[in-house]
């Protein structure tokens, strides 16, 4: 009888965690993978980028390339959210700590609500210093 019941209860318990999954656990998700083209439809109509030396503020299609490039070149291992403010319905900021297979990498990026959506306005990668 106990068993009858135990997928529901497992159930009741993780679709709390899946469906609460916000704008920056999404994009961390997707910064691991490498999924540049998911990503992109997160970004802004500009984006305010830093990609190490490269800054600028760059088209949403402008922005898929250099970050196309930058996975290429560095083929992501994992991601931690190191810092996360989402106390602002409106903005929200991380940072993240990206490993790859050449070195780790500190992401930071900021959301901003726009047309009742999340958008990527501002994405910075920078060498990790330890």
């Amino acid at each position: 009888m106990k068993l009858k019941y135990t997928p529901i209860l497992l159930l009741l318990f993780i679709a709390p965690t899946i469906c609460l999954a916000g704008p920056i656990d999404k994009i961390a998700e997707l910064i691991k993978q490498g999924n540049v083209h998911e990503l992109a439809k997160y970004f802004a109509a500009t984006v305010d980028m830093a990609v190490l030396d490269n800054t600028n503020v760059y088209s949403k299609t402008q922005s898929e390339i250099i970050l196309e490039k930058f996975f290429k070149e560095n083929k992501p291992v994992s991601v931690k959210i190191f810092h996360r403010v989402n106390s602002n319905a409106n903005y929200n900021f991380a940072v993240l700590i990206l490993n790859t297979e050449k070195g780790k990498f500190r992401v930071s990026f900021t959301l901003k609500e726009v047309a009742k959506e999340m958008v990527i306005i501002d994405l910075r990668i920078e060498t990790e210093k330890t």
